[in-house]
């Protein structure tokens, strides 16, 4: 499947620092990682650090897949709100998950802080508004839930927005929120694993597992073998391929960039921005003050037919940049297009999908994928010891 459209921003921005081989022999492990994008990277972090023995996969070059075309806007807000979350899956697990994702961000920079990443880490606000009046009583009982439930919120009027230079009615301020460049943290994470001994194989494409008692056998495109004792897949919307249940909707994104400006504007100081619309809208700015906005989401049919959508998606992204910030002069630099996927409740797959084999899922579908990562970390261990786990229950596959 092709995740993306070819000039995304990060690749450009972030130049490609560290080269991998792909597979020229057959190899056996203790544990093989399929998938070298951000959720790749994060889970071999976990294990390395564990002493585990780790190979790691990637059909493309590291973080070439949807890590490459990730707007990396780091919220605990989920794209289901919290209060038709509670009605989805009940108010512990609706709760948990919402705090899990806050406390996945600050785990998110020790880590960074750890390996001395420089991937351009911020803490921000988030603003999430609306546009018109219909939609005030649900934001309003979004605002009311989240209160209830200890959550460091603020309610803004349309003057305060104005004051910012956003064209809207009303909105919630959360005070924890982030942006960074994620192709850069994942490159920086997989380089920090290898330096503690993971192996690295890119362009090696698995075709197929053959599942044994006690191991499973992984076959490459080119004839050779992996021999692992458990496998995780964190290939995010490709696991797809390899599951039998349908897990997620694929839907196609549009993302534009702007040009460098010479100042950064008021409302993109501290805080990212998206709304109540359905598709939403999302903005945030780059440490080289480029503005970055995605949206215009459809279903997605095939990467060619979302890549001509391309151009018509630009045009429609503008007009509404130029309808929310109209003080604020976007010339487009750059656009792309990518795959991501919406799950029934908003939430990640974590763990097993077959009970009877040792391939694992780490799953961060939809908006927050990078966030679900983290989170996904905290379970691994206990998916490969065969252990009870509160979010491996929550995210559970067959829910």
């Amino acid at each position: 499947m092709k995740l993306r459209s070819s000039e995304t921003f990060w690749p450009l921005k972030s130049a490609m620092r560290y080269s991998y081989p792909s597979i020229s022999a057959d190899l056996n492990t203790e544990i093989l990682i399929i998938g070298g994008g951000i959720t790749g990277a994060l889970i071999a972090y976990k294990l390395i650090s564990e002493g585990k023995k780790v190979i790691m996969v990637d059909r493309r070059d590291i973080a070439n897949g949807s890590t490459a075309a990730s707007t990396a806007l780091l919220q605990y807000e989920i794209d289901v709100s919290l209060h038709e979350l509670i009605k989805i899956r009940g108010l512990e697990c609706a709760v948990d998950s919402y705090n899990s994702g806050k406390k996945a961000i600050f785990d998110l920079r020790s880590i960074i802080d750890t390996i001395k990443s420089d991937c351009q880490f911020e803490f921000k606000k988030s603003i999430y508004y609306c546009s018109l009046k219909k939609d005030i009583p649900f934001l309003r009982n979004e605002y009311k839930c989240r209160k209830e439930n200890g959550f460091d919120v603020n309610w803004l009027e349309r003057w305060h927005l104005e004051k910012m230079g956003l064209n809207a009615v009303a909105a919630i301020e959360s005070q924890t929120a982030a942006v960074m460049d994620p192709y850069k943290l994942a490159n920086d994470l997989i380089h920090y694993c290898k330096k503690k001994g993971m192996q690295v194989f890119d362009r090696t494409n698995i075709t197929s597992i053959q599942n044994q008692k006690a191991r499973s056998i992984a076959h490459t495109e080119n004839r050779f073998t992996i021999t692992a004792e458990h496998i995780v897949h964190c290939s995010g919307y490709e696991s797809t391929e390899t599951l039998t249940e349908k897990v997620v909707d694929l839907k196609s994104t549009f993302v534009i960039a702007s040009e460098s400006l010479d100042v950064i504007p008021t409302a993109f100081k501290n805080a990212i921005f998206w709304d109540t619309s359905s598709p939403y809208l999302y903005f945030r700015i780059t440490n080289d003050n480029r503005i970055i906005m995605g949206g215009g989401d459809e279903d997605f049919k095939d990467a060619k037919k979302r890549d001509k959508l391309l151009e018509k998606k630009e045009q429609y992204l503008l007009r509404r940049f130029k309808k929310k910030f109209p003080n604020i002069n976007f010339k487009l630099d750059y656009s792309w297009a990518g795959t991501f996927g919406e799950t029934k409740d908003g939430l990640p797959y974590f763990g097993k999908a077959d009970p009877n084999k040792n391939e694992h899922y780490v799953l961060g579908f939809g908006g927050n994928g990078i966030t679900f990562s983290v989170i996904g970390m905290n379970s691994i261990l206990d998916s490969i010891n065969n252990k009870k786990n509160k979010d491996l229950e929550y995210y559970r596959f067959g829910r």
